[in-house]
């Protein structure tokens, strides 16, 4: 099985260098790394189209190699498809996100983004993040994590895939709390309430702009115990499947009700 690790944080974060470590001791695995060279993390799925990308090989202290670039996570997932270090992967790896991402959060990220292009370019595909010790529930970077958990449960899950592929066009959102871990939960996607509100944080005199800030750092939540978030309230490790097939297909027949035919009739006269 040919594996490629990507993440959102840059090639250098912990999570990612704890994930690749254990990811290397699977029989059978041979691991690529393509991650962007810096933060890249809310970058949802953004890909770069109008500049070229740089690419630069990183030796890890371990002797492995790595490749940085200044594209997106999306870019990284773009690049080993196409070629970048020989034979295509097998299934795509991002994380370990040094934060969670959980319910709406999966739209924005850059984490799950990565995962999102493994499945749709036909690829099997994990995205794993995890909590920090603190325990927060917001986007503030914090300072310690321990992704021991987490590197050694994605491991573990990567083993039972060689035998128990995952259903065609899904991807693994896996979320680990910090601190001790009560179990693991198969989720759906929970409700974040966000707190955004407009701050003003400086004037330039010179050119007459503002600069303000819009985004809330410390969301709350819709705390059910059938959610992502609800697991992680809980100490318990979340597990949600994913799909890029963001159709309401309850609401086709209803639509299909609608006579759209005379709002053209009218737009065309």
């Amino acid at each position: 099985m040919r594996i490629l690790l990507t993440n959102d944080d840059g090639i250098g974060a912990q999570g990612l260098q704890a994930l690749r470590r254990e990811l290397r001791q699977i029989e059978g695995v041979t691991l690529d790394v393509i991650a962007p060279d810096s933060n890249r993390s809310a970058s949802a799925r953004s890909i770069t189209t109008r500049a070229p990308l740089s690419v630069a090989g990183v030796n890890f202290e371990d002797g492995d190699l790595g490749h940085a670039t200044d594209g997106t996570p999306v870019d990284c997932v773009r690049f080993a498809d196409v070629g970048l270090v020989g034979e295509k992967p097998d299934l795509i790896v991002s994380g370990i996100n040094h934060g969670l991402n959980l319910g709406d959060d999966v739209t924005y990220s850059g984490t799950v983004a990565a995962a999102l292009e493994g499945i749709l370019l036909g690829l099997p595909a994990i995205a794993v993040s995890q909590q920090s010790e603190k325990g927060e529930m917001g986007y503030i970077p914090q300072k310690h994590y321990d992704f021991e958990v987490a590197a050694k449960f994605t491991a573990g899950i990567v083993r039972e895939l060689v035998d128990h592929p995952l259903t065609e066009g899904t991807l693994l959102n896996i979320n680990v709390p910090g601190g001790k871990v009560e179990g693991v939960d198969v989720t759906r996607l929970g409700k974040r309430l966000y707190r955004d509100e407009l701050k003003k944080v400086e004037r330039d005199v010179k050119d007459g702009r503002t600069s303000y800030r819009i985004y809330g750092y410390e969301p709350g939540m819709d705390d059910q115990p059938d959610t992502d978030i609800g697991a992680i309230a809980r100490n318990r490790l979340s597990v949600t499947p994913l799909t890029l097939d963001w159709t309401h297909h309850d609401g086709i027949e209803g639509l299909r009700e609608r006579d759209f035919e005379r709002v053209l009739g009218a737009a065309s006269s």
